[in-house]
C-alpha cells in the first residue's frame, strides 16, 4: 500500500502543478484559507499531535515521533483518490468547545502494530488483519491519543475542548468510501494536514488530519482572537439547551461568561490547567545539578576522593526537567536529612509548549 501523498505529490499540489489544477481554482484556495492561517494550523496540530505522540509512547513503551505538519487543500472526491485501502478512518466528533468534525487517517497494517504493541507483543512481524481483540487495543490507543490533543488543544485555546469517543472504520475500497455518511462536504475544499509519523523501526509512515474549511478557520479564529463564530454558536446553544426560560439579554451575558476566572494570556494564546484526561500519566522528572566536559585521559584519572568541578557557580539555580524538557528552576535543600529542591522560577506556559515541541 503507497502512502496517502508522497511528499512529490504535496509539493505539487502546494505549487499548483497537479494535472488538473488551473490558475482559477488556485486563485479560490488562497482565497479560502490564506498562509498565515495554514501556519496557524500547522502550529494547532503541531502540538496537539506532539502531546498524542507523547501519550502513544507511553502506552507503547516506544519513542514516537509525529512532526512536519503539512497543510494544503483538496476535495473530497480528490482527496479519496489518493487513497489504496485498506486504512483506517477515526472519526473525531467535538462536544464542546469546538464544533464539527476531524477526521484522521492511517494505514491499516500502521494500526495492526500499534495493536500488538498495546497487547504487549514485539509489533514485528505483523499482518494487516484487525480481529475484535486487536480492533478493540487500537481503538483504545486512538481513544488516549484524541484525548490527549484535545487536552492540548483546551490549553492552547484557553477554554475546555471535549470529544466524543472516536469512531474506527476499516476503509478497503473506494466503493466503501461512497456508502459512508462522513461529516465532509461533498462540493467543497477540505483543509488537510498531513503528518509523519515514526515509531522507532517498526512505523516510518503518515497520519492525516482533514477537517472542512469552516472548522479550521474556527480554530484560528480562536487561536488568534480567543473566539469564533462557530465558538459563539456552540454557546449559544447549550445556553438555550440548559436554560430555556432565561430572557434574550441574559443568556447574551452568559455566553460572554463574565464571571469565569481571568486566564493569564501569553501572545496569542491561553492557558488552562485542564489536564483531567491525561493525569495518570508517568513522567519522568530530572533535576541537573550542572555539567561539565572531560576528555577520555582526565575521566580515566578519577578515582575516589576526587572532585570534579561543575560548569556553575555555587549559587546558580539548578535545572528540573520533565521528560528531559525544562520547566523550572530550584536551590537545593536538605529535609529530614534528605536532599530536596525548593522551586524557586517555574517556565511560564507558553514557553513549557514550545519546550515540548
Amino acid at each position: 500500500m503507497s502512502d496517502f501523498l508522497s511528499q512529490e505529490e504535496i509539493d505539487a499540489l502546494l505549487k499548483g502543478q497537479t494535472e488538473n489544477s488551473t490558475d482559477d481554482k488556485n486563485e479560490q484556495n488562497e482565497e479560502l484559507i490564506t498562509d498565515i492561517e495554514k501556519d496557524a494550523l500547522g502550529e494547532i496540530g503541531n502540538i496537539s499531535m506532539g502531546s498524542a505522540a507523547t501519550t502513544l509512547s507511553q502506552l507503547l513503551n516506544k519513542r514516537v515521533d509525529i512532526t512536519t505538519p503539512t497543510v494544503y487543500l483538496l476535495t473530497k472526491e480528490e482527496l479519496f483518490k489518493k487513497f489504496e485501502g485498506p486504512y483506517i478512518l477515526i472519526d473525531v466528533k467535538f462536544t464542546d468547545g469546538l464544533k464539527g468534525h476531524n477526521l484522521l487517517f492511517i494505514k491499516l497494517s500502521d494500526g495492526a502494530i500499534i495493536a500488538d504493541l498495546m497487547m504487549g507483543g514485539s509489533g514485528e512481524n505483523v499482518g494487516p488483519e484487525l480481529d475484535e481483540i486487536k480492533y478493540s487495543a487500537l481503538s483504545e490507543a486512538m481513544n488516549q491519543m484524541i484525548g490527549s490533543a484535545a487536552t492540548s488543544m483546551a490549553t492552547i485555546f484557553g477554554h475546555v475542548v471535549n470529544i466524543a469517543s472516536p469512531n474506527l472504520t476499516t476503509i478497503d475500497s473506494e466503493n466503501d468510501i461512497s456508502t459512508l455518511p462522513l461529516p465532509l462536504p461533498d462540493d467543497q475544499q477540505l483543509v488537510i494536514i498531513n503528518f509523519k509519523m515514526e515509531i522507532e523501526n517498526l512505523i516510518d509512515s503518515q497520519i492525516m488530519q482533514v477537517m472542512p474549511v469552516e472548522v479550521a478557520k474556527s480554530q484560528v479564529d480562536i487561536l488568534m482572537n480567543g473566539t469564533s463564530a462557530l465558538d459563539n454558536e456552540v454557546v449559544s446553544e447549550k445556553v438555550a439547551e440548559e436554560e430555556p426560560d432565561i430572557p434574550e439579554q441574559q443568556v447574551e451575558n452568559y455566553t460572554k461568561s463574565p464571571e469565569q476566572p481571568k486566564q493569564k494570556v501569553y501572545g496569542n494564546q491561553s492557558y488552562t490547567k485542564n489536564l483531567d484526561l491525561i493525569l495518570d500519566v508517568p513522567l519522568d522528572v530530572e533535576v541537573i545539578l550542572g555539567s561539565v566536559s572531560k576528555q577520555i585521559g582526565d575521566i580515566l584519572k578519577l578515582a575516589p576522593g576526587a572532585i570534579v568541578e561543575l560548569e556553575r557557580m555555587v549559587d546558580d539555580p539548578v535545572q528540573i526537567t520533565v521528560n528531559g524538557r525544562p520547566i523550572a528552576q530550584g536551590e537545593v535543600v536538605v529535609v529530614n536529612e534528605n536532599f530536596g529542591i525548593r522551586i524557586t522560577n517555574i517556565l511560564d506556559p507558553y514557553d513549557r509548549i514550545n519546550n515540548l515541541r
